[in-house]
């Protein structure tokens, strides 16, 4: 290795470290509260249109992924802008270390729901629960670099999701409600304590 590859080496892992060390403030309320209005409107949609989810579990599941691809999508559009507006140089190990952080809980969601879909279809009323405790790891990983309150949303997630397991399996039946609700709470939540943190103070030095 050159000394001059060894240089950028060094530089890269400084770098990382930096970013590491530092409160990431990608992630804006404004695109978080509009995923959980996306939420909302959702669960209405299922509720007057889908008569029986339990029947359609293809058409209940795609609704919902479809929503999380868009409220994904806003979520990453600001979270690029916020992040070069608040971390200069170092945007793009800020967005990186953000998503390392979360991925592992998304892919595991998205691997579940293929696996169950494809080899035992009589569980799916399990997957909102599941999805949701998922979400609630993937909050309480992203939390070393965000405010300390925003462990309050990974904890109702938590709960939520196996709230909703107990519920769902009196019937095993699928609900807009159970899956709605806990996203709409969860995603509110979260935008109100992005907003009222107080920045730098209010995360993990």
């Amino acid at each position: 290795m050159s000394d001059l590859d060894k240089a950028l080496a060094d530089i890269f892992v400084i770098r990382g470290q930096i970013a590491a060390g530092t409160a990431f403030r990608g992630y804006g309320p404004a695109a978080v509260a509009v995923t959980g209005g996306l939420a909302f409107m959702t669960t209405l949609l299922q509720f007057l249109w889908l008569e029986d989810p339990t029947a359609y579990p293809l058409e209940f599941f795609s609704f919902w992924a479809a929503t999380a691809a868009v409220s994904g999508a806003l979520i990453w559009i600001e979270m690029r802008a916020r992040s070069r507006r608040h971390h200069l140089g170092l945007a793009d190990a800020m967005v990186h270390q953000a998503v390392e952080q979360f991925l592992p809980a998304g892919v595991a969601g998205a691997a579940l729901a293929v696996l169950l879909w494809m080899y035992a279809p009589e569980v799916l009323w399990m997957l909102p629960g599941l999805w949701q405790v998922l979400v609630a790891l993937g909050v309480f990983a992203s939390v070393r670099s965000l405010p300390r309150t925003v462990a309050f949303t990974g904890a109702w997630y938590f709960v939520a999701g196996f709230t909703v397991l107990l519920l769902a399996s009196q019937n095993h039946t699928l609900s807009p409600w159970t899956m709605g609700l806990p996203f709409v709470t969860g995603q509110l939540l979260l935008a109100a304590l992005l907003h009222f943190a107080s920045g730098d103070t209010d995360a993990e030095e």
